[in-house]
């Protein structure tokens, strides 16, 4: 690096140096990212030989700079001449999977991940299971929690490709173990955690001799963080073992997990409870499964109870179809009663969200005698997340017993959930509403829903009245335009006269939104008169709104209005004294394509639509001067 004074090929080597070493650390991460293109500048050798053994010495940085350092070395192969040269990717590398921030490790850990792919089985054996060695016996926790991430992607090739099969394995093996009884929980987490994909990895003997025991190990590990992460690891290694090994190789510590001390295990459990009955099959899941997840249903502990509510439906979904039926009536459904009245309103929103499935399992006469029951308590549960749930899954109930039996018990939990005082679950409310409007039909949405949505316009939240406007074109949709000049269309209509502007501009958003679904001929006969109407409003957000609307509606018009009703108008408010109104105006006959006289004030006359945008922009400098 010293002899590149006075050569300018080196001049973004050295603008890099010394963006590293400035004091400002926006300055370093910059320079950092700007790493393939100086080793563009630089080809391949020099990449090789000056930016690489640089940037391996000066790893001393913010963490920001080490991260976005990591991630740009992922990338590198090409630059340093391609799989033949990626090795020279590792010191820097090895060095990153070394420090203390794990944020930085994990980026470095991705990256030799992405890079063992491109490296010859032959350099594999030579370069990279020479660093995973290092990494697994350093001094620090650092690096050998790095080295349980890299087993499982480069030993497989090197053991297959290679004369060195046994020893290599051998050798791996010996050296997981080592980590997953590491005095350090750190590195033992990090071992539990990687286990899983080792075994994948693995063939079937070294699994059942040297895996399964290191799994037993680590779920009984004196650190609930580990045992935790010995779970999945535990469903992981139970998909690559036969049916006749799972009950005694796996399934004693897995039936342990789930009645560990430790809340988290036992939630963690719950939480991958559908992927280990996928695993282990029909057969442990009648006998095992069932009881343990009952007792998780019931568990003292709210986040477990949560976890496994959430489970319900894949749950009983994945039971063997000769016995579901009997299963749920007699060990599941209990529990589900159970966890309706539960004291956690986490617990009963996440049952309110997976319990309208049970419906289209258990068919019309279970859901009618056991299941409705339950629903219209959850629909007047105190708690609007769980009422919100129910309702948001109506439809599973609509496929199996229709609506209707529900609906006395529905209106007044939609009433509720609308005049929310939280603004949130009144916009979930209103995106659940077209969906509603379908299942309840047409009289009952009018009789009972109608004012609702139309107070929603006059919200005092802006995403309500937005999220509100949607909802009447997707109605439209539904019930049609004739519906619509009936029956929403002189309401939305009438906020023309409101007082407030900002009702008066709901209306326009509403034309907006309503226009094109309604049709050409109710657009032209009732909403562009109070559209042209409303642009001598005083209030100049409601005249640009005007233009805007103008502007939306123009496609929907036949060209006879466009000429008659609209141009004379947008000319009109292309004079107006407000700078904004003038621009929607210019803006809108432009896009409209009508031929217009420019602006008086500017003097040019005759001008055709295609000069707008430079006469808008004389405008605007005249404005601004």
């Amino acid at each position: 690096m010293a002899g590149a004074e006075g050569d300018d090929s080196l001049y973004p080597i050295a603008v890099l140096i010394d963006e590293l070493r400035n004091e400002d650390v926006q300055l370093r991460l910059n320079s950092i990212k700007k790493l393939s293109t100086i080793a563009l500048a630089l080809g391949v050798e020099r990449t090789r030989t000056e930016l690489l053994p640089f940037l391996t010495d000066t790893i001393y940085d913010e963490d920001e700079v080490l991260l976005a350092l990591a991630e740009q070395l992922g990338s590198f192969t090409v630059l340093v001449g391609g799989p033949e040269f990626v090795h020279c990717l590792l010191p820097p590398l090895e060095s990153l999977a070394t420090v203390e921030e794990t944020v930085v490790r994990d980026k470095a850990v991705e990256s030799l991940q992405k890079i063992s792919q491109e490296h010859s089985p032959v350099d594999l054996e030579v370069h990279f299971v020479p660093l995973v060695k290092r990494l697994a016996s350093g001094d620090w926790f650092t690096s050998r929690t790095s080295a349980c991430g890299l087993f499982s992607v480069c030993y497989p090739r090197v053991s297959i490709m290679t004369h060195t099969f046994e020893s290599t394995l051998i050798t791996a093996v010996m050296h997981f173990r080592t980590l997953c009884s590491d005095d350090t929980p750190m590195v033992r987490r990090a071992a539990s955690s990687k286990l899983g994909e080792f075994a994948k990895v693995l063939e079937l003997d070294y699994v059942k001799s040297d895996i399964i025991p290191l799994f037993t190990a680590l779920a009984s590990d004196e650190q609930d963080s580990v045992r935790l992460l010995a779970v999945e690891a535990g469903v992981s290694i139970a998909t690559l073992l036969p049916q006749e090994d799972l009950e005694d190789l796996v399934m004693p510590t897995l039936r342990q997990a789930a009645e560990d001390k430790s809340w988290r295990v036992r939630y963690m459990v719950a939480d991958k409870f559908s992927e280990l009955q996928k695993a282990v099959g029909p057969e442990i899941t009648k006998n095992d499964l069932v009881p343990a997840f009952q007792n998780l249903l019931k568990d003292c502990e709210a986040e477990v109870r949560t976890a496994a509510a959430n489970k319900v439906k894949v749950f009983c979904e994945s039971l063997p179809e000769d016995s579901r039926e009997t299963i749920i009536m007699t060990h599941i459904l209990p529990c589900v009663k159970e966890l309706v009245s539960d004291t956690n309103q986490h617990v009963k929103s996440a049952l309110a969200s997976v319990i309208m499935g049970l419906s289209t399992i258990l068919g019309k006469d279970n859901t009618v005698e056991h299941l409705l029951p339950l629903f219209l308590v959850q629909l007047k549960d105190e708690y609007p997340e769980v009422r919100l749930n129910i309702i948001s899954n109506l439809d599973c109930v609509n496929e199996v017993i229709g609506i209707r039996q529900l609906s006395q018990s529905l209106l007044p939990a939609i009433v509720e959930l609308a005049e929310d005082a939280k603004w949130r679950v009144r916009l979930a409310i209103i995106e659940y509403m077209p969906l509603l409007a379908g299942q309840l039909g047409v009289e009952f949405f009018d009789e009972k829903l109608n004012s609702l949505c139309m107070a929603w316009l006059i919200d005092h939240v802006y995403a309500i009245r937005e999220a509100a406007t949607c909802n009447l074109m997707k109605l439209v949709e539904k019930f049609g335009a004739e519906w619509a000049q009936n029956t929403i269309v002189p309401k939305v209509l009438g906020m023309a006269n409101d007082s407030n502007y900002l009702h008066r501009m709901t209306t326009l958003f509403c034309i907006n939104a309503l226009s094109e679904v309604c049709g050409q001929e109710i657009t032209t006969k009732h909403m562009l008169p109070v559209v042209l109407k409303m642009s001598t409003d005083q209030v100049a957000n409601v005249r640009f709104n005007v233009a805007r609307c103008l502007q939306k509606i123009g496609p929907v018009l036949d060209s006879s209005a466009l000429q008659a009703d609209v141009k004379p108008v947008l000319e009109k408010l292309a004079t107006d004294q407000d700078m904004d109104v003038k621009y929607f105006a210019l803006e809108a006959i432009s896009v409209l394509s009508l031929c217009t006289s420019c602006v008086a004030e500017m003097g040019h006359c005759g001008q055709l639509f295609s000069d707008v945008p430079a006469c808008l922009s004389r405008i605007m400098q005249r404005q601004l001067c």
